[in-house]
């Protein structure tokens, strides 16, 4: 009798209208105060530095104030999100913030992979052309898949779909890895005589580990998102496990690195590629 009571307590759960709206209002109300927290940020940068125009910086909270601030939306319209058809556009305004959270953290990869060539002086004039390649091909390829599934909406078509996202995500992963750990490594290498050397260490640290952690659970969730029906993230009636996917690879990750990165740049002397500092 007690095993049975688990599925039971489970299945009201994930199906209770009060659990769903409650869960999915929960993640709309993270997501706007991250947004805020980015926009707030946004704001005191260009205050600070205005005659630089959209440093990487700027361009990195813009970013996550788009990125959180469409989820938030999204989510306080999740039950109407559900009735839209035809079903393609709920696949897009779920997936299409995903793409540009993606696209927000490669962002940062570039930076360090920026600052790592510069301080080897190696040319660094491959990477942003990589970067904007990357990026489209990753978009260009979501578009089509979204083209067949909206053509022919097979299991097939959502499988591979989701199979995508796990690549990007663990390729993302692998970007903070090859490029944060790099950049670590070549910071432990000089004296630590500073408390702001010190403190740019442990920055690059941390946020290596948020982002790597973050993308690599996110992998591993869409590939079983991609094959498990009780792990499936697209529905209604599975809003605790959309709470904790969300809050873990998305929500917690982006508020940590805000919080980390909040220093502002200095009144003189910062350059574009001095985002970070």
């Amino acid at each position: 009798m007690a095993a049975s009571t688990v599925p039971d307590w489970w299945d009201d759960v994930n199906n209770s209208p009060l659990w769903q709206d409650r869960s999915f209002h929960a993640l709309a109300g993270l997501y706007g105060a991250v947004s805020v927290v980015a926009l707030v940020q946004l704001i005191r940068i260009e205050c600070r530095v205005p005659e630089y125009g959209w440093t990487t910086q700027k361009v990195f909270h813009f970013l996550n104030f788009i990125v959180n601030g469409v989820r938030s939306i999204v989510f306080v319209l999740r039950r109407n999100v559900q009735l839209v058809h035809p079903e393609i556009f709920q696949h897009v305004l779920i997936d299409f913030p995903s793409l540009t959270f993606f696209t927000t953290y490669a962002l940062l990869v570039l930076f360090w992979a920026e600052i790592y060539y510069q301080a080897r002086t190696m040319s660094t004039d491959g990477l942003r052309p990589a970067f904007y390649t990357i990026n489209g091909v990753v978009y260009g390829i979501q578009i089509v898949l979204w083209l067949v599934l909206w053509w022919k909406p097979v299991r097939a078509v959502v499988i591979l779909s989701k199979m995508f996202f796990a690549g990007t995500s663990l390729f993302a992963a692998l970007g903070f890895l090859v490029y944060g750990g790099r950049l670590f490594l070549m910071l432990q290498r000089f004296p630590v005589e500073s408390k702001g050397r010190r403190k740019k260490l442990n920055e690059v640290g941390y946020v290596t580990t948020i982002c790597f952690s973050g993308f690599l659970i996110r992998c591993v969730m869409m590939c079983f998102n991609a094959f498990n029906k009780e792990a499936d993230l697209d529905v209604m009636n599975h809003p605790i496990l959309n709470f904790l996917y969300y809050l873990l690879v998305e929500i917690v990750p982006s508020a940590l690195v805000l919080f980390i990165l909040r220093k502002l740049p200095p009144k003189q002397g910062i350059t574009q590629y001095h985002p970070i500092h």
